[in-house]
């Protein structure tokens, strides 16, 4: 599960990366970016050792 949040978050930063070039507004930009964050922080998370 941690591989496919950071292949979604891969997508997702190079979202913002193409929303910036092409001039997009802040918001769109600010919402991609947090979406991005949160998919590689949930991939971060999935890896750290827990009880389960």
């Amino acid at each position: 599960m941690a591989v496919a949040l950071f292949i979604v978050g891969g997508f997702l930063v190079g979202g913002v990366v193409q929303l910036v070039r092409s001039g997009a507004t802040k918001f769109s930009v600010g919402l991609v970016g947090v979406l991005a964050a949160l998919a590689l922080a949930g991939g971060v998370a999935w890896l750290l050792p827990g009880d389960s």
